[in-house]
């Protein structure tokens, strides 16, 4: 869950926190959530959005906070494949906020509600989000510094780890995408020239063959030649 940052003291809502962040993780579903809070006497109807519908879901994206009361809103995040760069995430989120009627209820919010042309008084308030180390679990026995106090690791120090990490992985699957595929292509290199090998015997046997019917088994000086050159061919062959 999201890590408590201060909160904006809106006239309407007060929203907390104000930076919404998730403790990232691959191929894994990530929520985070913010308090929105109603000082006022009125009902205060909301709406979020944000630059990224597909990648989040929100519960819910709008709804009706009462006079003295709160609203908790989930935020979501879908599986990633992959890590953004330097783990730096642009997506941003806008909270928007109006005064109501008096005994609202949510299937009576509308979106036209928060337009200009409405006339209503609106307040937007937008929130960022931000990508942190996954928790660590507590070591067995604490390492103590120097000063006898236990050593502490700062979140930067975290996330610069958690990055290298999965870029470590990356490069490591990268790298053995490469193996197999040359594997492959040596194993294809190797039957072809099992292959023409092959033939080349045969073709060598059918002259040896037709030679042997014209001459009566008697060779020729060129026809000597010809063999010695196939077989240093043969050699070559096997050898490479």
């Amino acid at each position: 869950m999201a890590a408590s940052t201060p909160a904006t003291a809106g006239e309407l809502l007060r929203i907390e926190p104000l930076e919404l962040r998730f403790p990232f993780e691959l191929k894994k579903q990530i929520s985070c959530s913010m308090q929105l809070s109603n000082h006022s006497d009125d009902f205060i109807a909301f709406k979020v959005k944000t630059t990224s519908p597909k990648k989040y879901s929100v519960r819910p994206n709008t709804g009706v906070v009462s006079p003295r009361s709160t609203c908790d809103v989930v935020v979501t995040m879908q599986a990633q494949r992959e890590a953004p760069p330097d783990m730096q995430c642009k997506d941003k989120f806008l909270v928007q906020s109006v005064v109501a009627p008096a005994g609202i209820t949510v299937k009576d919010v509308t979106g036209d509600m928060f337009t200009k042309e409405s006339g209503n008084k609106m307040e937007e308030v937008k929130l960022r989000v931000t990508y942190v180390a996954p928790p660590q679990p507590p070591s067995p026995v604490p390492e103590e510094s120097e000063e006898g106090s236990p050593s502490r690791v700062s979140e930067s120090e975290n996330s610069d780890g958690f990055t290298k990490a999965l870029r470590e992985r990356m490069d490591s699957q990268e790298k053995s995408s490469e193996a197999g595929a040359l594997i492959t292509k040596l194993t294809e290199e190797k039957n072809s020239a099992i292959q023409q090998n092959h033939r080349l015997r045969q073709e060598l046997d059918m002259v040896r063959r037709e030679i042997s019917k014209r001459r009566g088994g008697g060779f020729s000086f060129i026809v000597v030649i010809i063999v010695a050159l196939i077989g240093i061919f043969l050699g070559y062959l096997m050898k490479s």
